[in-house]
């Protein structure tokens, strides 16, 4: 999340009533409703989870053991039979 100076964005009145409730702090000011992006959107995230998730579910699909896919992987065995519960459903 990027920061911006009050300063350089609002006009001086709004800054003024602003420090009246909070003075020298940050302030968060969420988006609106309809501007709201879903979790890795932004960044692709969700889609690089996702192509992660298929080639495990390949691999192990193919004989690959659940070991050797938390190795590769760098995550935990738990985790990999998390994914590949998930990735049955589908």
């Amino acid at each position: 999340m990027d920061y911006k100076n009050a300063i350089c964005v609002l006009p001086d009145a709004l800054i003024t009533a602003i420090q009246q409730h909070i003075d020298g702090e940050y302030l968060y000011i969420p988006r609106k409703e309809e501007n709201k992006k879903g979790w890795g959107e932004l960044k692709n995230s969700r889609r690089l989870l996702d192509e992660r998730n298929i080639a495990i579910f390949e691999k192990y699909q193919c004989g690959t053991p659940v070991e050797q896919l938390a190795n590769k992987y760098y995550l935990s065995p738990k985790t990999v039979y998390k994914i590949l519960a998930k990735m049955k459903k589908l």
